[in-house]
């Protein structure tokens, strides 16, 4: 059974969903190690519920960037991680990083990329005027939401929408996307053929 590492600085939501597939048996993988950028995230919380260890690696620890990033990895590794999750991580990892765990990090971001990278992307789509937002799902690389992209998920824009609703109706997407996707990662169904990913039968 592949063994996970989630990464998270806030809520937790989407880490929420993660143990609840977990639980009722359809993650394919067990999460050993949750680690978050921030020492009161909710998330951290949502994890010792579930009897899942916790880690806290914060800026002020370790103010270098790839320090940072060479801390959170030690951990992963010393818990023998084959996948990490980006589970509302709001940092963008370094070389170090993504060296360490090359084609083994999957992110998942509220728009339909590569539409709306970065932050607020909802906020972006309204404000854009689009009919159609959505969410994504994909490995991680050194340009930020740029990775393979392994699955999407499309939400319509309606004409009353603020970045809040939105968000709001574009989240419950997210949970279930990405745990499908983890799912596949730990059912070795996912391959990497340039910028495709390519979802292998069973």
């Amino acid at each position: 059974m592949k063994r996970i590492g989630v990464l998270i600085s806030g809520r937790g939501t989407n880490l929420q969903a993660l143990i609840d597939a977990q639980q009722r048996g359809e993650l394919g993988g067990e999460i050993v190690i949750v680690v978050s950028n921030k020492s009161k995230a909710l998330g951290l919380e949502r994890a010792r519920r579930a009897s899942i260890e916790t880690a806290i690696v914060t800026k002020k620890q370790y103010p270098v960037r790839e320090e940072h990033d060479r801390a959170v990895v030690k951990i992963l590794e010393d818990r023998e991680v084959d996948l990490v999750v980006l589970a509302g991580y709001m940092r963008i990892l370094t070389e170090v990083f993504i060296d360490a765990f090359r084609d083994r990090i999957i992110n998942v971001h509220p728009s339909l990329l590569p539409a709306f990278k970065g932050v607020k992307a909802q906020w972006q789509a309204v404000e854009y005027g689009v009919r159609v937002s959505g969410c994504t799902t994909h490995f991680v690389t050194l340009d930020m939401d740029a990775g393979p992209i392994i699955l999407q998920k499309a939400v319509p824009v309606l004409m009353d929408d603020t970045g809040e609703t939105l968000a709001e109706r574009i989240l419950p997407e997210e949970h279930k996307i990405l745990v499908e996707s983890v799912r596949l990662f730990c059912e070795d169904r996912l391959r990497i053929e340039g910028r495709r990913v390519r979802i292998l039968d069973r």
